[in-house]
């Protein structure tokens, strides 16, 4: 899958939403006055995803990172559970891919896109590293909290599995 190719919803608005309940508004696509100028927002990130697939495949984790919001409160959830801050999930990657074959090369698969009121986006995605020299594929999933700030849109919430 690629960027291009957006999919149809996996996941109604309503059950999306309820798994960010609390860190979010929800409002329904169809009654959200944010929903008619949300084709720039979906543009620029989608255009923030192909970045980073970009910059992991040229083993740049900086660069990579440049989508989060560079805050101790950012929140990423991986399999070792929940961590905090822009530093710690750049220590994370670091630790967890330390040289460019084990970061192999990133395909994000984008499933679902939608506004959750004027300042806020929620996704849904898979991910799939290829990686040679006898390391394994590895895949997964992702649900992102997207959150414009300061004029450009930024990862709040990493759920990665």
């Amino acid at each position: 899958m690629s960027l291009s190719r957006v999919a149809q919803p996996l996941l109604s608005a309503g059950a999306f939403c309820l798994v960010f309940m609390g860190l979010v508004g929800c409002a329904s696509p169809e009654s959200s006055p944010a929903t008619a100028d949300f084709e720039t927002d979906r543009a620029r990130i989608l255009e923030r995803m192909a970045s980073q697939e970009a910059a992991w495949n040229t083993a740049d984790l900086e660069g990579f990172m440049d989508a989060y919001w560079k805050s101790d409160s950012l929140l990423f959830v991986g399999s070792r559970g929940p961590s905090r801050g822009w530093q710690t999930t750049l220590d994370n990657y670091r630790k967890g891919y330390a040289t460019p074959d084990e970061m192999g090369q990133l395909t994000f698969g984008v499933q679902n896109l939608e506004p959750a009121g004027p300042d806020h986006a929620l996704m849904l995605g898979s991910w799939q590293l290829d990686r040679s020299g006898g390391l394994d594929t590895l895949s997964g999933w992702f649900s992102l909290v997207w959150q414009k700030r300061s004029g450009d849109w930024v990862i709040i919430r990493d759920h990665s599995s």
